[in-house]
């Protein structure tokens, strides 16, 4: 009869399990008893300011990584400047440029009426990523919860973590296997720039002296780069705009592998994917050839950069307010 009970109490707890938290870990079912409704609060919000202005979607998920690259999913590029906190919002690579932090206010607001003190601004800035992903056409996937807030940013972190548009092949990748992410997660996460835009300033090397010689990069379609210049001059312009994607560039799909294919992707760390490295290149085709397949493993990619040293248990704390400390 002992046995029979044990062997029904362990059933229990294995079916129980997946609704568990392990000490430190995240979890989609989060807030399923503390906060139900955060999933339909961060979607409602951000499927309203796409409507208003598509480029919101990619700046939503670029918000993700470059949080995430620098001290962990912790929320910390949300903190404006305050005491002893220098924003990273002032480092190179979101100076100008990085967006957004009004529609994650909207949404902290939101869900502050709706459960206090329960939701961190981590897991909105997670939240808001995944829903982008989706509204433009991008895979689905649950998002592992349970992320809480630094008390602190790191401006030097964020000008030395993140990846650069100019950064070298090896450069990119070892940033970021200093993360714990491959390199297949490299170039499936380099994926996200089939939606989006970059400024003028990001690629003018590209343009006019990529090797030191005062010409084009040679691996950028020479047709292309002369329609680039049009609008990027050698001097001035630093903040125009051009789509990453220039075929379907508010769609997530895997067209941004095939302008790569066709020596047309902007950026050189794009660009170099394809030319530097093996391995890579073979990915570059493979997620050509098949969305599914780029698709299945964005998602996959998306959930380990997540799960990039999170502050879960009492580490941290659950802002208010997400560009500030708690006082």
């Amino acid at each position: 009869m002992a046995k029979s009970i044990n062997f029904i109490l362990l059933f229990s707890l294995l079916a129980f399990a997946p609704f568990c938290q392990i000490e430190g870990s995240l979890y989609p079912q989060f807030y399923e008893g503390s906060c139900p409704r955060v999933h339909d609060i961060v979607n409602s919000i951000v499927a309203k300011a796409f409507a208003k202005d598509p480029r919101m979607a990619a700046s939503l998920l670029r918000l993700h990584f470059h949080d995430c690259f620098v001290k962990g999913c912790d929320a910390s590029i949300l903190l404006d400047s305050s005491g002893t906190i220098i924003s990273e919002k002032r480092s190179n690579p979101n100076r100008d440029s990085a967006r957004g932090f009004e529609v994650i206010d909207e949404i902290k607001s939101a869900i502050e009426k709706e459960c206090p003190g329960t939701v961190s601004c981590a897991d909105i800035l997670a939240l808001s990523a995944r829903d982008s992903t989706v509204l433009t056409g991008g895979p689905n996937w649950e998002v592992p919860l349970g992320r809480r807030d630094s008390l602190g940013a790191s401006i030097q972190g964020s000008n030395n973590n993140i990846p650069a548009p100019n950064n070298t092949f090896e450069t990119i990748l070892t940033k970021f296997k200093l993360k714990g992410l491959d390199i297949v997660d490299l170039v499936a996460l380099s994926g996200s720039h089939t939606i989006g835009d970059s400024r003028c300033t990001s690629f003018r090397q590209r343009l006019y002296n990529q090797s030191g010689n005062g010409k084009a990069d040679f691996t950028l379609d020479q047709n292309y780069a002369a329609k680039l210049r049009t609008q990027c001059p050698r001097s001035g312009g630093d903040q125009n705009l051009f789509v990453l994607d220039f075929v379907t560039p508010t769609k997530f799909d895997n067209n941004y592998f095939k302008n790569l294919l066709a020596n047309k992707g902007l950026l050189s760390s794009d660009e170099i994917l394809l030319t530097k490295n093996k391995v890579s290149a073979d990915l570059v085709k493979k997620y050509a050839e098949r969305n599914d397949i780029f698709f299945e493993q964005f998602a996959k990619s998306m959930i380990k950069m997540g799960n990039i040293t999170p502050l879960t248990d009492s580490k941290g704390e659950i802002r208010k307010h997400c560009r500030k400390i708690n006082k």
